[in-house]
């Protein structure tokens, strides 16, 4: 045997079991240098040596935005439950007027007039008419069941618009949510502060305000509202405090406004009318424009059938059939009486009112329609075309009560200048009848004589003064009673100086002649001024009997939901002014005006008419005022500027507006006489023809006995 002792060779087996070395691996380095390299395509290779250079700073880039995305998501849920956590109850919301609003009735207690911010009570979204809720989804949200208090969606493509439109995303159509529009509406959560805001228009206007910032402050209150409330609490809350026009408040209160009826039983046409609102609530107010009005109606309809609320036919049905207002809305007659009765009242139960206020006055709409279409028929057929004459008319009752009011040609407007209570402009004839009445009360006659001739008067400082008639012509002898019908200017200034300006004076100021009146003898010429109103309630006071009326139009105010009034009436019959007996004799006289003198234009038949017309010095104002049995009527036509009319004296136009206004007044009504007395045969005083004396033109021995009369007469009268 051959090798070492001890020693085997290895058997065959043996070599077969036994383990084969395994082969290294190649290092991490070695296999990516033996990695195929990735292939970019042809775009990535033209790009990535652009790349090359911004490669960190891309990373970078991504490492910060993906940072800062968590930090302003955590900012937003903060700001998110903040809101959320400080938002009330939806009661405390629906309500976001800063003032109350004014309701005013006429005298058979339907509703003519709303002044301030009208809210007809809260009404919540699910009680509101489908076909409503259904139109203002449809126009302003049709995803509002599915965002989260934002849609991104509609938010994008706006900002895309008005990029287009005008280069600033932010200016022009938003793309708001319903969510995000009342978030607006509720000026996330910061309630007017008369110290911050001038007044509640501009705190609306700071809260529309868009910024960049603002619109972030929208989403996140949006966000918090969805959080808070429901979907239909949202909804009710928007329902209630959005904007509709005319002082409406919500959509109950708007369509009360237009409609007359509660928003529960709108149809589609009105329905979509009032969604349509919601765009430009001052513009599209259908009080303002009903065809614009109905014609954004008809947008809103093919919205609606198009988001499948409406069928093709029910489409059809309201396309064919729009919304249209309701007669008290489409008439907005009153609104010259209603701005009156709003000034006479307080300010705290009216303008500056928190409160809902009702105010029930004197108006009736037959009278003050009868008033405004005279007035606009006469304009239209008697006047010439472009013409800026002005015109005011006032009827009231015999104790001072205001039927009607129209103080100018304008009659849609409210808060405009009122000519028949704020103008204040001379009188000229029509001041004549109180000249009269203080001759007839100190026992003249109308039968009495004066001579209608050239006569000067001569007051300290003044020199000389002749006035003349408005023919330049002189009638010689003439009564009292002629001397009226024809309005002849020298027998009024003669007794006005015999009977003395002082009682004169008097006597116009007791019929409530208020204004400051003339010291000069041009008194009786009416060179004094006065408003429409206070004349017409001055003749009110001849109608009636002899006593001083104040003109009134507010009957009762209450607040609303109460029953008991806070204010009643306050004007009415006051004190005895002259004897009855004059007032009679007086109306008497003031129907031979109408019955064959200048005021014959005024004449209504069928019917005792008594008035006196009235022009100024240089035709600047021209008048008519008289009264039936029943209602006294004032007419006034002029230019606001003072300029000169034009062939227009107080027996022309301002007669007939009084005529074409009385014939529409008493149509249908039994004629009423009028309360006057025709005068015995002639034994009282005749005026004296010279200027001295004692003023009274008869003896101490008669004056004293008249005055006596007088005394007595105020005595028993309770004057």
């Amino acid at each position: 045997m051959t090798g070492k002792r001890g020693s085997k060779p290895p058997l065959v087996a043996e070599k077969r079991s036994r383990p084969v070395a395994k082969a290294r691996k190649p290092s991490t380095r070695a296999r990516r240098r033996k990695a195929a390299p990735k292939r970019r395509g042809l775009l990535g290779t033209l790009l990535w040596p652009l790349l090359w250079p911004f490669k960190w700073l891309l990373i970078l880039f991504w490492r910060i935005t993906w940072r800062g995305t968590v930090v302003v998501m955590l900012l937003v849920g903060v700001g998110v439950f903040y809101y959320a956590s400080s938002l009330p109850s939806i009661d405390e919301l629906v309500d976001g007027r800063t003032r109350g609003s004014v309701t005013l009735l006429d005298g058979d207690g339907a509703t003519f007039a709303w002044r301030g911010d009208q809210f007809g009570g809260m009404i919540s979204s699910d009680a509101v008419n489908e076909n409503l809720r259904n139109a203002v989804i449809a126009t302003e949200d049709k995803r509002f069941y599915w965002h989260f208090g934002v849609d991104f969606y509609a938010t994008g493509a706006a900002m895309v618009r008005n990029f287009r439109n005008g280069g600033n995303p932010l200016s022009g159509a938003g793309g708001s949510s319903i969510t995000q529009q009342t978030a607006k509406l509720l000026c996330f959560g910061h309630p007017f502060d008369p110290d911050t805001w001038e007044d509640e228009t501009a705190y609306e206007a700071d809260c529309r305000r868009t910024t960049l910032w603002r619109k972030v402050q929208e989403a996140v209150y949006a966000f918090a509202m969805e959080a808070r409330y429901t979907k239909a609490e949202i909804l009710t809350i928007y329902l209630n405090r959005a904007y509709l026009g005319a002082g409406s408040r919500g959509f109950e209160a708007a369509s009360q406004r237009y409609f007359g009826i509660s928003a529960i039983d709108v149809n589609p046409a009105q329905s979509a009318m009032l969604a349509g609102l919601l765009k430009a609530p001052s513009s599209f107010a259908p009080t303002r424009n009903l065809q614009v009005s109905q014609d954004r109606g008809a947008t809103v309809i093919r919205l609606m059938q198009e988001n499948g609320y409406l069928t093709e036919a029910e489409a059809a049905d309201a396309q064919a059939n729009p919304a249209t207002l309701s007669e008290a809305a489409r008439a907005r007659a009153g609104g010259y009486f209603a701005d009156w009765v709003m000034d006479t009242a307080p300010s705290y139960f009216t303008s500056d009112t928190t409160e809902d206020v009702i105010i029930r006055t004197t108006l009736d709409p037959r009278i003050q329609t009868a008033a405004e279409d005279a007035l606009v028929w006469v304009f239209e057929n008697k006047v010439r075309d472009g013409s800026e004459a002005q015109a005011a008319i006032v009827v009231m009752s015999a104790d001072g009560a205001v039927r009607a009011m129209v103080g100018g040609r304008d009659l849609t407007v409210s808060g405009a200048f009122n000519r028949a209570t704020q103008a204040l402009r001379q009188t000229g004839s029509a001041f004549k009848p109180f000249i009269y009445a203080a001759a007839l009360d100190l026992g003249w006659s109308p039968l009495a004589t004066v001579v209608d001739e050239r006569r000067c008067w001569t007051t300290p400082g003044s020199g000389a003064w002749c006035p003349s008639n408005y023919t330049n012509e002189f009638k010689g002898e003439v009564t009292l009673v002629q001397a009226l019908q024809q309005s002849l200017n020298i027998p009024a200034v003669i007794l006005s100086e015999e009977i003395g300006r002082d009682i004169v004076r008097t006597v116009a100021e007791g019929f409530g002649i208020v204004s400051d009146l003339a010291s000069g003898p041009a008194l009786a010429l009416g060179a004094s001024e006065s408003t429409l109103v206070e004349m017409t309630g001055a003749y009110a006071g001849i109608l009636n009997g002899g006593s001083a009326v104040k003109p009134y139009g507010l009957v009762e105010l209450r607040l609303a939901g109460e029953s008991e009034p806070l204010l009643t009436a306050t004007g009415g019959i006051r004190e005895r002014v002259i004897q009855e007996s004059a007032a009679r004799q007086l109306t008497w006289m003031m129907y031979q005006v109408v019955e064959g003198g200048s005021g014959s234009r005024a004449a209504v038949e069928g019917w005792e008419i008594a008035g006196k017309t009235g022009t100024t010095q240089g035709a600047r104002d021209a008048w008519f005022i008289g009264f039936s049995g029943d209602y006294v009527a004032g007419v006034w036509m002029g230019y606001d500027n003072n300029t000169p009319l034009t062939g227009v004296t107080g027996s022309g136009l301002p007669a007939e507006i009084w005529h074409e206004t009385m014939t529409r007044v008493l149509s249908g009504l039994a004629p009423t006489p009028l309360p006057m007395q025709a005068p015995a045969e002639f034994i009282g005083p005749q005026p004296s023809t010279g200027q001295g004396g004692d003023g009274l033109g008869f003896t101490p021995e008669q004056a004293d006995s008249i005055i006596n009369n007088v005394l007595r007469e105020l005595l028993n009268n309770g004057g």
